[in-house]
């Protein structure tokens, strides 16, 4: 079933609240997904750096001498923020690259969660509000987030199998429904060389708009189409550096609401996880067309 929430804030005021928001949302949405959950957040590094983030199962081994070990690989410091299961890895941004390369070699128990200039994924087995008091999402602060909470169908109840999935720099999708024809495109997508490391079908989902827009497609002409090349139910929303996407499939039998003020713009699958946003009796509120994609930026 699985319940998905998103926050992109047009009102700069707000971005000190983002995580709190954020995860009151997620929250109202457990019922829909107790297994996994996790939460993309956007703040932007400055002065050039780029951010890793990065999961453990062993945290207390891997993390330890992390920057050290990395430090010579990119060539300046790197920066270590730990996050229970998690940290963030600040460095040059021109590094990341060579960090994600060295990291097998470096730390094999670690997995990538995500890179770019302002993601930071957070995703673990558990119910939402004991996932997102793990990694202090309440007190985060950011531009724009997405979160989602499981309902196991397609793949086992694993760190790997929660969702946001981030198959491109500062780029993740999270996803209500089942995609039919995954396989397929998972092969053909790892002949085009993109990096798919789990069996869910929404990681394909995730290549898959990844990989058009890294051919010069916008969002909105990825989203357009996964229409015509995506078989199946669906709903998603797309985060990246600048804002988010949402898209239903033709049939939109998986729901989904809109919500947008001069504030923000919020998107949840069900309204209750809406209206406890601030100013929200304001709100412009509709249910997504099918098949028509809707995206707003920075």
């Amino acid at each position: 079933m699985c319940g998905i929430v998103g926050l992109f804030l047009k009102d700069r005021a707000l971005e000190t609240r983002l995580g709190e928001l954020l995860t009151g949302m997620l929250v109202t949405m457990s019922d829909r997904g107790p297994d996994s959950a996790g939460v993309a957040v956007y703040r932007a590094c400055s002065n050039g750096r780029g951010k890793l983030t990065v999961q453990s199962g062993s945290p207390d081994s891997d993390f330890t001498e992390l920057a050290e070990d990395l430090g010579p690989v990119v060539g300046r410091d790197v920066g270590v923020e730990r996050k229970d299961t998690h940290a963030v890895l600040t460095l040059p941004a021109e590094g990341i690259g060579r960090a994600r390369e060295a990291l097998p070699e470096v730390r094999p128990g670690i997995r990538v969660m995500s890179d770019g200039s302002a993601i930071e994924i957070y995703k673990e087995v558990g119910l939402p509000g004991e996932v997102a008091e793990r990694f202090g999402i309440p007190g985060m602060s950011g531009s724009h987030g997405i979160g989602h909470t499981r309902m196991a169908t397609e793949s086992a109840v694993t760190t790997e199998g929660a969702h946001p999935y981030s198959t491109g720099s500062d780029q993740c999708l999270v996803h209500n429904g089942s995609l039919s024809n995954h396989n397929a495109l998972r092969r053909r997508l790892h002949r085009e060389g993109m990096r798919i490391e789990s069996d869910n079908d929404t990681e394909v989902g995730a290549a898959y708009l990844t990989w058009k827009m890294a051919h010069g497609a916008s969002l909105g002409e990825a989203l357009e189409d996964s229409i015509h090349d995506l078989d199946g139910f669906y709903t998603f929303v797309v985060g990246t550096r600048d804002g988010f996407g949402v898209l239903r499939d033709p049939i939109a039998c998986k729901p989904a609401v809109l919500a947008e003020t001069d504030s923000f713009v919020a998107f949840g699958s069900e309204y209750r996880a809406l209206v406890d946003l601030p100013g929200f009796h304001d709100a412009a509120v509709w249910e997504p067309e099918p098949a028509q994609v809707y995206f707003w930026t920075h």
